[in-house]
């Protein structure tokens, strides 16, 4: 018997709960740029998949990898991913909330984590992990939402699911404590679409604001957030427009240097940090940069650069 989809819970990208509408397809045509962008650093190598969801995208990337393996911490999640996306060199597998990877040091070239980074508490351990289990020249590649756009600078996040929000130069600086040679990267596109998503941002920041102001109580905001989000479901209006897929594609969407409205941030980077045992001492040395990546400075001090714009 065919396995339903999981529940519809806002994070949880599954195709069949993101074609009603315009806004709800451009979410889901992110995150199909944000794994096409990722291919040609996935080509023939070993990835890992680190918050995989319901596995399209670990499915994507199993296309031109030589090996995949997607991991989540929803059981539901990997169970409907391993049951609808079959192909000889992917797996799926449930990894525990703890933060620790079960797998041995210097497992993959790749590890892929797109909208993961902002519901991680413990970010520290999360880079850390994706360090450890990284080979000498391996890569990580990392898509997170662009707080700038999304909150006002006092705010916390709307989503009750999220922890922390990124801007980019926070988000240059906590990857760069694990790996050198970072490049960050904006997701843009056509005014008619991205306009779609900055006017959702506009109104669920301000419609949110009593519950996200700061001095709120984690607890209590993701309790209102709950409750508010389900009231805007029971009274959302059926869509009568065109089929969204035929009001926008991939194709109107843009992950450059630098761009403008930005939704999204992502991040490349390369040479993990590792602890070197010197004396008495514990120090951070460096593993040598990964072939794809290039610029980034000398010695064992990490570094950030922004890639000079494209075109």
């Amino acid at each position: 018997m065919k396995r339903e989809p999981p529940e519809h819970t806002g994070e949880r990208v599954v195709s069949e709960h993101y074609q009603d509408t315009p806004g709800e397809y451009l979410i889901y045509l992110f995150h199909t740029v944000t794994y096409r962008w990722a291919g040609p650093s996935v080509a023939d190598r070993d990835v890992l998949d680190y918050g995989c969801g319901s596995g399209y995208g670990a499915a994507m990337l199993a296309k031109s990898a030589r090996s995949v393996v997607g991991v989540d911490v929803a059981s539901d999640v990997i169970e409907f991913a391993a049951e609808r996306y079959q192909h000889p060199n992917l797996r799926f597998q449930v990894v525990g909330e703890a933060g620790s990877l079960p797998f041995g040091d210097a497992s993959f070239d790749v590890v892929t984590s797109f909208q993961v980074i902002e519901h991680v508490p413990d970010v520290d351990r999360y880079l850390a992990e994706i360090a450890r289990v990284l080979r000498p020249r391996g890569t990580v590649l990392l898509a997170t939402p662009n707080r700038a756009v999304r909150l006002f600078r006092f705010q916390q996040p709307w989503n009750r699911w999220h922890v922390t929000e990124y801007d980019r130069q926070r988000l240059a600086t906590v990857v760069a404590n694990y790996f050198r040679h970072v490049e960050l990267f904006d997701m843009t596109g056509e005014e008619r679409v991205i306009g779609i998503e900055l006017a959702r941002y506009r109104r669920v920041r301000l419609l949110t604001l009593p519950v996200t102001l700061p001095f709120m109580p984690d607890a209590a905001r993701r309790w209102a957030l709950g409750v508010l989000r389900a009231v805007v479901m029971r009274r959302r209006r059926r869509w009568d427009g065109p089929p969204p897929a035929e009001m926008m594609s991939e194709n109107d969407l843009r992950i450059v240097s630098h761009g403008e409205p930005s939704v999204n941030l992502l991040v490349r980077a390369g040479v993990a940090q590792v602890k070197v045992q010197v004396g008495a001492e514990t120090v951070l040395g460096q593993i040598g940069p990964p072939p794809a990546l290039s610029g980034g400075g000398s010695g064992c001090l990490p570094t950030f650069r922004t890639p000079e714009p494209d075109g």
